[in-house]
């Protein structure tokens, strides 16, 4: 190819950047207004491109929504099964991280608000719900349950139900994401971090085994 017919750089970085534009002007509709209310024409015009170039990309708005959830939370979680793969210290230290972690990469961002859209519109739409339970909810679950099982295994936390310990764990992060996306626009003050930190220690605490002294 000579250098005539060579795509000018500018239009060549444009046609990269689309994918990366789409799923963010997507993932900012959807958070705004739900997963029916969120129309391609949309998505298009708020990342700048026409609709067909938005079909080079995504079928239709189920695969648009499912590619969100695959470059945004996603990762979120691999990354959470890394540090487990990686982790040397104690359990606990580790829980803390992964809880910290998921809210400051997702809870307190935009993303956050992809739970909420999750439970309003399940019923109307199992097969998204499906796929988010599937690829974030379910290894979500698996990780936080490999950490449980190895702190009790190591003596670091007492034995508990395991296979409900995620949820309940994991509720107050959930509470906090669906306040910031309903409640938090009236001006109701839920301040993040001192709830999210209050969890984590009434968490830990409760989890840890006690010593003899300690036990009734």
């Amino acid at each position: 190819m000579n250098e005539e017919a060579k795509p000018a750089p500018g239009r060549r970085r444009r046609k990269e950047a689309r994918p990366g534009e789409l799923l963010a002007a997507a993932l900012d509709l959807f958070v705004e207004r739900g997963f029916s209310s969120t129309r391609l024409d949309d998505v298009a015009a708020r990342a700048g491109v026409t609709k067909g170039t938005l079909y080079l990309y995504f079928d239709n708005k189920e695969a648009l929504f499912k590619a969100v959830v695959e470059h945004s939370i996603v990762p979120v979680v691999e990354e959470a099964e890394r540090m487990f793969a990686q982790h040397q210290g104690s359990m606990a230290e580790l829980l803390r991280d992964m809880l910290l972690g998921w809210w400051r990469l997702v809870g307190s961002t935009t993303l956050g608000g992809i739970p909420k859209l999750i439970m309003g519109e399940a019923g109307n739409f199992p097969e998204v719900a499906a796929y988010y339970h599937g690829a974030v909810i379910v290894r979500a679950q698996e990780v936080i349950r490999r950490v449980l099982d190895t702190g009790i295994a190591r003596g670091e936390f007492r034995p508990i139900d395991v296979e409900s310990g995620f949820h309940v764990i994991f509720a107050p992060l959930l509470m906090l994401a669906l306040w910031r996306h309903s409640f938090a626009v009236c001006g109701k003050g839920v301040d993040p971090e001192r709830v999210l930190n209050t969890s984590i220690d009434l968490t830990l605490h409760g989890l840890r085994t006690r010593p003899e002294g300690e036990r009734k």
